[in-house]
């Protein structure tokens, strides 16, 4: 994410807004993270998102003030979850391309095609379950109201779908939020 970007999305209604702390073309460090969530709308809350990460790391970014939920990638134990709850972190832990698993701790569960792949999942409906479940995978503008009626996801995730050459596309980014939000289910 950059300053420009954090211009589209206050410019939204978007309600959530990822960091990647994780090795990727997108990944940002501490400063940058700090640095862009001053300038971010306060009623939009940041996740961190990361991949194997450990919890010191993850704690030291929620204590540093720069995220207000983790989103964990890859095995994530559940041992894990309940130590970042303990310290006031809400968790979402992502099943790429398996089932969810409802018995997890986390605050919130997310279905995704991987890892900002652009790849859209086979649209079915999600389960209903007693935490927001969060629906990821190769979500467009184009696509995201089709992809909600079909699965009736809590929450919608959209990274590379919004995206032009590469960069977040101001455009994109309002015409999926606007998208999204004027599904009636």
């Amino acid at each position: 994410m950059t300053n420009l970007d954090v211009l589209a999305v206050n410019e939204t209604a978007a309600d959530l807004a990822g960091f990647v702390f994780a090795p990727s073309r997108h990944q940002i460090q501490l400063a940058q993270a700090l640095s862009l969530k001053a300038q971010l709308n306060p009623n939009i809350q940041t996740v961190g998102v990361f991949v194997h990460e450990d919890f010191a790391t993850i704690k030291a970014l929620y204590d540093a003030g720069a995220i207000d939920i983790a989103q964990l990638h890859g095995a994530t134990d559940p041992v894990l979850v309940q130590r970042l709850q303990a310290v006031g972190l809400r968790v979402i832990q992502v099943f790429q391309n398996k089932a969810i698993d409802a018995t997890s701790p986390a605050d919130y569960l997310m279905v995704d095609s991987g890892q900002g792949s652009g790849q859209t999942l086979a649209w079915k409906p999600l389960p209903q379950l007693e935490k927001p479940v969060i629906l990821a995978g190769g979500l467009t503008a184009t696509n995201v109201a089709e992809a909600i009626v079909i699965t009736q996801p809590d929450i919608v995730d959209v990274s590379s779908g919004v995206e032009s050459a590469g960069h977040k596309d101001p455009q994109k980014i309002s015409a999926f939020v606007e998208n999204a939000k004027g599904v009636r289910i």
